[in-house]
């Protein structure tokens, strides 16, 4: 695993285990339909293509023309 994909692995679980944490503490309730499930999505997404590599993100900039590094 290089540096790039720890940091977002990391950048992923932290953005879920705050959603996890509020949730569970009463201050927000994402089983409601709300914007915060937009957020898990994303958090989850972090975490899973630090291991895969896939990112539908960086397919639709590769798409719109964006160079990679």
């Amino acid at each position: 695993m290089t540096v790039n994909n720890a940091v977002t692995a990391m950048a992923g679980a932290m953005i879920l285990i705050s959603l996890a944490l509020a949730h569970f503490t009463g201050q927000i309730d994402i089983t409601k339909m709300s914007w915060l499930w937009l957020t898990a999505f994303v958090g989850a997404n972090l975490f899973q293509s630090s291991f895969t590599g896939f990112c539908p993100a960086a397919m639709i900039f590769k798409a719109l023309g964006l160079k990679t590094s």
